[in-house]
């Protein structure tokens, strides 16, 4: 059953090596081949069942998403768009149990709310500055649905239908998703980053392993 867990953690450590060392044609293989690994290890412990099936259509919009963004430029918007898709599915899969608004998501809502307001103010006056501002409207909202997605998986840790475990790992990995994006967005419209691309791939991809073996955990 973990065959194809530990098939994306080598994917994985293949992809970022590519990445560091600028084997396009290994990223071309590696990249994917992660979320296709996770996919089936998802499919096979799962079924897709209940609020599995979810985050099995979130996984496959960010198949779509890397594909595009393996031409980050050419087809940055088509990525943007197919990972906007990936963060409301799982936002879903996340909410499936919502019981209501308690203290604890109700300063969460507030600590994240402000955060993501301040890191986004910078990066729209970086890209006004630079004449990105077609890209301005499509970057707003998807810093709103990864904000939701993140506010989601936090909110399984006061959720007593989910376990311990679950939680803390759904949790972790929809954290390091998000900072993979913030790296991302950081490193193209305002500032490289010294080995930005680098850094983007392992925190996604660490994200993206530990949020389905949350869901996985949880589900299984």
């Amino acid at each position: 059953m973990y065959t194809f867990l530990i098939l994306a953690i080598l994917f994985a450590a293949l992809e970022a090596y590519a990445t560091n060392n600028g084997l396009q044609k290994i990223e071309y293989i590696a990249k994917p081949a992660v979320i296709v690994c996770l996919f089936i290890w998802l499919y096979l412990s799962t079924g897709l069942h209940g609020a599995a099936f979810w985050f099995g259509l979130g996984i496959l919009f960010a198949l779509v998403g890397d594909i595009m963004l393996l031409w980050l430029d050419r087809f940055f918007l088509f990525g943007l768009a197919a990972f906007l898709f990936t963060h409301i599915f799982y936002t879903f899969g996340f909410m499936s149990g919502f019981v209501g608004i308690s203290a604890w998501s109700f300063l969460l809502a507030i600590i994240l709310g402000i955060s993501a307001a301040r890191v986004l103010r910078r990066i729209v006056s970086s890209m006004r500055q630079k004449g990105e501002t077609r890209l301005i409207l499509p970057v707003l909202l998807y810093s709103v649905i990864i904000t939701a997605m993140l506010y989601a998986a936090m909110l399984t840790l006061s959720d007593m239908t989910w376990k311990a475990s679950a939680s803390l790992l759904a949790a972790a990995g929809a954290f390091l998703f998000f900072m993979s994006d913030l790296i991302l967005a950081w490193n193209k419209f305002v500032t490289p980053i010294a080995r930005g691309r680098t850094l983007n791939i392992v925190l996604y991809h660490a994200g993206q392993i530990l949020l389905i073996a949350g869901v996985v955990t949880q589900f299984g």
